[in-house]
């Protein structure tokens, strides 16, 4: 009798393992169909996260005062799961024409904390009333930033002089390939991201006008650095970094435009004329041969 109840014991315990083994397989599989979505899924709010810039990546605070951004941190996520990076994550054309075996971030793709004019307060506001100081504090921050960002630069061996001389070029450069509409030699200048912004560009110029003249009359009126930002993407690995240069142009230029009989159709090219720019300019620290590109424009009339 004893012998019988402790097999008929067996036979239960026996059927709800196999109930339970069934019951948590099955959740395995909807797990494993759920994540099997998820790559597609984060690389739009990527996307997304993208498009809105500076609104979407919050920094590291620090003595690195570093910036992981929202794409660095999901591709170590996938990284862990070499099937869902191989199959769900795409690299940017420029990496798979080089052959390359694993995804590399070759811009961040946004400018991070885009440059704006602080609003002057007076000299008994700043120093004697409780907001006065909140400001200088983030006065004092904001500085410390940039001087941080400089200092790494120049460790890689930057030169402020060289480098505005190289800026004043690449300037000109991305300028008349702008008004060619050569846009082979323009992708090698500017980011992924600013390419896409400038290509259509031409093409809204291209149907307005037939063709265009500019010219940048030298040497340039006033050049000078506004912003230097650092942004990390590996908090690992600190000295996988990007830095961006925010800088001021005003110089003088021509132009003029013409319609498809080449009659002028608007400005004149023996006219100069006074331009101010804001520029973002940004190179990577940690990818042997990487030089300054255009990554991003800031409307002068956001200033005063």
């Amino acid at each position: 009798m004893a012998l019988r109840r402790l097999q008929t014991l067996r036979t239960l315990y026996w059927t709800a393992g196999i109930r339970e083994s069934s019951y948590l397989l099955g959740s395995s599989r909807s797990y494993s169909n759920a994540i099997s979505h998820v790559p597609e899924l984060n690389q739009r709010s990527i996307s997304s996260c993208l498009n809105n810039a500076h609104k979407a990546f919050p920094f590291t605070r620090g003595s690195m005062m570093t910036l992981r951004s929202t794409m660095a941190a999901e591709l170590l996520i996938f990284s862990n799961d070499t099937r869902l990076v191989t199959t769900q994550a795409k690299a940017p054309p420029q990496a798979r024409q080089m052959g390359a075996l694993k995804v590399s971030m070759l811009s961040p793709g946004f400018i991070y904390e885009p440059y704006a004019p602080r609003e002057p307060i007076s000299f008994w506001k700043r120093w004697f009333t409780r907001s006065g100081w909140k400001r200088t504090k983030e006065d004092i921050i904001l500085e410390l930033k940039s001087a941080y960002a400089i200092n790494k630069l120049r460790k890689s061996g930057y030169s402020k002089q060289t480098f505005y001389n190289e800026a004043v070029n690449r300037y000109k450069e991305i300028n008349t390939l702008m008004a060619t509409g050569d846009k082979t030699l323009l992708r090698k200048a500017v980011t992924e991201r600013m390419y896409s912004a400038l290509k259509t560009e031409i093409k809204q110029r291209e149907s307005m006008w037939s063709k265009v003249h500019w010219e940048m009359v030298e040497p340039v009126v006033k050049i000078r650095t506004l912003r230097a930002r650092l942004i990390g993407v590996d908090r690992n690995d600190l000295s996988k970094v990007f830095i961006q240069l925010t800088l001021e142009f005003l110089t003088k230029q021509k132009f003029e435009a013409y319609d498809s009989k080449g009659s002028v159709v608007a400005g004149d090219k023996v006219k100069e004329v006074l331009v101010r720019d804001v520029w973002v300019f940004e190179k990577s620290l940690f990818h042997p041969g990487a030089y300054w590109r255009l990554c991003g424009r800031i409307s002068p009339q956001k200033f005063p």
